[in-house]
Parts: structure tokens; sequence; C-alpha cells
């Protein structure tokens, strides 16, 4: 295996509250609001997941801040993907980031994924609610929001790939002319003295969109199972389960020993797919019955899970072996790597054993 592989790891920054939400869902809500009230739903049912070392912390705090890079660097991890949120010239949840920018701390490598979607009540049954709309008016808040931008892509701990700072976009299909968006980014990247932007498209279920004809240097592809389970008529006692499911308003189940494989899948495209491993999931603290379960996810799994995914970012080319993680701490999810009371450090001791060999 190579010696230069990179782990990456997506980053929520929504652990502090923001008037937005407080108006939305209450006062001094944070992500840790739905995870901290959730409970089982079904007989072995793992919730709810409390964290240890690290506790219920604050991103306003830079101590918190630090302790997370110092974990993430103690295991090996080469840096952290925030989440940035930009609404036609607002941003949401920019605490943490603005504060990483401002005091040039931690000294962790870091790059930015824009989650360009609407904000809705989804997660909390009210999935018709348009809490913010995501629009794009135009060059002219392209324009602002790569001011914004370059002051991050700037930064010596942005992570760059061929010397060029890697720009993660979450919904790049949904942006019109996205063409034009990134030939128009690269050229202003240029002209800031930068050698271009190496744009990172996360490819979703729209198969037909070519990232390539639209100026993307590459994909990531987190791969989690669709909501409903298509049970094959040799799994019987399955097909009752998930009938009974429906009748009693249980989430989907999944086993994850049984989807680990199919979360790597290759998309079949001919740009670089950077594999990106899932060490757990469970979004029942947010959507209760209309949530998702990977159930029976343990360390020991995720090893299996990560060794392949390894394997993958092996063949590719020597400076893009590149490995993404979902997520380091979207708690209201169920998918993490901070630890939490019933496995520790155990996700994190499986990366820094596969990385180093052992």
């Amino acid at each position: 295996m190579a010696t230069d592989i990179k782990v990456i790891a997506f980053y929520l920054p929504q652990f502090h509250p923001i008037p937005e939400n407080d108006e939305w869902w209450g006062k001094g809500f944070t992500e840790w609001t739905n995870t901290a009230k959730a409970r089982p739903l079904f007989r072995g049912h793992y919730q709810p997941h409390v964290p240890a070392d690290l506790g219920f912390y604050d991103l306003r705090l830079p101590e918190a801040r630090q302790a997370q890079a110092d974990l993430a660097a103690e295991y090996g991890l080469f840096g952290f993907c925030f989440y940035h949120y930009w609404f036609a010239g607002r941003r949401l949840l920019e605490t943490p980031v603005q504060a990483i920018l401002d005091s040039g701390q931690p000294d962790f490598p870091f790059c930015l994924c824009w989650a360009n979607e609407s904000w809705t009540g989804i997660w909390h049954g009210a999935p018709e609610r348009v809490l913010l709309e995501q629009t794009y008016p135009g060059d002219a808040d392209h324009i602002e929001h790569f001011g914004f931008l370059v002051k991050a892509f700037s930064d010596p701990r942005y992570i760059r790939v061929d010397g060029k700072p890697m720009f993660v976009i979450y919904r790049p299909w949904e942006i019109p002319g996205v063409a034009a968006l990134t030939e128009l980014w690269n050229r202003l990247a240029r002209g800031s003295g930068l050698p271009g932007l190496y744009l990172v498209a996360v490819r979703g279920a729209n198969r037909k969109w070519n990232p390539g004809e639209h100026g993307f240097d590459a994909t990531v592809t987190p791969r989690i199972p669709v909501r409903r389970p298509v049970v094959s008529w040799r799994e019987p006692l399955k097909k009752l389960r998930f009938k009974l499911q429906e009748i009693r308003r249980l989430p989907t189940i999944y086993s994850y020993s049984d989807v680990g494989d199919m979360l790597l899948e290759n998309p079949g495209t001919e740009r670089i797919d950077y594999p990106c491993v899932v060490p757990n999931w469970d979004n029942t603290p947010r959507s209760g019955a209309d949530g998702l379960v990977l159930t029976g996810s343990t360390p020991r799994l995720f090893r299996r899970h990560l060794r392949k995914a390894l394997d993958l970012a092996d063949q590719l080319p020597e400076g893009k072996r590149i490995i993404f993680v979902k997520s380091w701490n979207e708690w209201a999810e169920g998918n993490h790597l901070e630890p939490d009371l019933r496995y520790g450090r155990g996700y994190l001791e499986v990366i820094r054993d596969e990385l180093a060999g052992n």
C-alpha cells in the first residue's frame, strides 16, 4: 500500500447556536439538541450516541476546535473538510471556520465543501417547510462568494492538489450554468495568484450528469443506501420484517455488514473518484421513523470497509491518493469518528492502524 494516502473527514459546524436556528427550532438549538433526545426505536437499536472524550462541545470555543484537531492528528487523519454555507451572500454556521481563519489555529489542514442545498424542515417532520432557499442570483454573487473563498484558499493550511486549492461542491448539478461558474472561479483564482482550483463534485444519484464536462477535476461519492430497501423473494423473513416496519412505523434498517461493500461501489466515471468511507449511520435523532439505520456497525466491520477504500486509493495517481470519511462529527446522523461511550476511540484506532499497515 502507498504511504502517501491522505484521509480527510467531512466536518459539520452546527455545534453552536445561531439566531436562525433559535428562531426555527428554539433558543439554543444546536446539533446536540437532536442527538441528546434520541431514543431506541427497535430492539437492539443503539441510541442515543453520547460523546466521550470531547464531550458536548461548543465550537465557539478555541479549546474545543483545538481538541478536535489534536485528536484527528493523533490518529493519522490528514485534515477536515468543513461544510460551508453560502446563500446568495449570506453565510450560516460560519463562526468556527471564520475563527480558524482569523486566529491561525489550530494548525491542521482543512478545505471547504459548499453545502449548496436549501434548508428545509425535512429532518424535523416538516419536509415542505423551506427555511432558507438556496438561490443563484448570477455572476455578481459568484464573484462575491469567491471574494470570501480566496481568503481561505490562500491560507497556508488549506489543502491543495497539484498546487491548487481543493474545493468540494455538494450538489453541483443544481447550479445553473455550473460550467461557466467553474471557469469564472478558475479565472479569478489565477488572477489572485493561485494556479487555479482543484474542483471536486460530490456525485449524487444523477448518473447522467458528467462532472468533467462542467469543469470538475474529480468526484467523491458517499453512497448512503436508499431509504426503503428492495427485498429479494429469496428472503421471505426479511420481507416480513420490512412489512412489519411499515405497520409499526419503524425506520429503514440495513445491516452494516451487508451493505459495507456497496458503500464503495465505483460510479463508473472517467474522472478520479475518491472513495468515501462511512463508519456508521443512523439519522433517526433527526428523522425518527423516516430515518435510515445502518445497524451493527463496529470498528471491526469498519476495518474491512476501510481496507477496500485503501485498495482503491492505492490505485490513484501519486499526489491524489485521498480517502474521504463521512463524517467526523455528524452526531445527529449517528455518523461520526469522534469517540462515543460505546466504542471509544475504536474507529480512530482502525484508521491509525490501517494507515500504518498494522
